[in-house]
């Protein structure tokens, strides 16, 4: 397995477009947040209702998740569009050890890319949510990881990124295809979300509570937790049973197809 992981991660490292796509996760994400902030306006003084700061402050991770999945897609499809996949299956030929050390790759990767990621958004928020209505002056805390909550939902949020990199890994091994694998994840993340907009009741809620996005999103919420659609935790569990499901499938899909 050693050798297997110091393979993958030689491969995932010596590729340019993995350092230019890690360093795109981190602009994107700070940029999503500031635009965000800048956008922003409320003007109602609350300590108890109104927006989420801590959740404002990551909204840019909503948008850097794509990135982390086309990485982890890449990561994948591209030795199958070269035909690198089968001097990989020839080095390594136990699949599930090629897959699971391309996983751990993928999601240290994740996690790497994330903790900036995370760090800028909530320095974004801090520094421009005030200005927005959301600060002290209007009975909201400023951003800070000192605070329990904020803490536990910047670690969700690394732990959520690395998740979605596990789950485009798994689809980007059953697709073989980087622009269908890159759709299909995509599709995944931001249609369901976009489907429960149409709907009302129950329904709605459903959707929310299983969709890969909405779900594992929930670690994000510091305020008003009765409101979302699943406990913090438990909704990031369900992404995890998708990242999980992704990765069975992935590795079904290795061992009974050639290369």
């Amino acid at each position: 397995m050693s050798a297997a992981l110091a393979a993958e991660w030689a491969k995932l490292r010596t590729v340019g477009e993995t350092w230019w796509l890690t360093g795109a996760v981190v602009v994107v994400a700070v940029a999503g947040s500031a635009a965000m902030a800048a956008t922003t306006h409320v003007s109602a003084h609350s300590s108890s209702g109104g927006p989420d700061p801590t959740r404002l402050a990551l909204t840019g991770l909503d948008l850097a998740q794509a990135v982390v999945a086309v990485i982890a897609v890449l990561s994948v499809t591209d030795e199958y569009g070269t035909g690198m996949m089968r001097v990989s299956l020839a080095a390594i030929p136990r699949r599930e050890a090629l897959l699971a050390a391309k996983a751990l790759c993928v999601a240290a990767l994740a996690l790497a890319a994330g903790v900036p990621a995370v760090g800028g958004c909530l320095v974004v928020g801090r520094a421009l949510l005030p200005g927005a209505g959301v600060g002290p002056a209007h009975g909201y805390g400023l951003v800070s990881i000192a605070s329990g909550a904020t803490l536990r939902a910047s670690v969700g949020a690394l732990v959520y990124l690395a998740l979605i990199g596990l789950l485009s890994l798994g689809v980007g091994a059953v697709v073989r295809d980087t622009a269908v694998a890159t759709g299909s994840v995509l599709g995944l993340l931001y249609l369901p979300p976009l489907l429960a907009l149409l709907l009302a009741g129950p329904w709605r809620r459903h959707i929310e509570q299983i969709a890969p996005m909405t779900a594992g999103l929930a670690v994000e919420a510091t305020r008003h937790l009765g409101t979302e659609p699943d406990r913090p935790w438990l909704g990031l569990a369900i992404l995890a049973s998708w990242a999980v499901g992704g990765l069975f499938a992935g590795g079904v899909a290795l061992r009974v197809r050639d290369a």
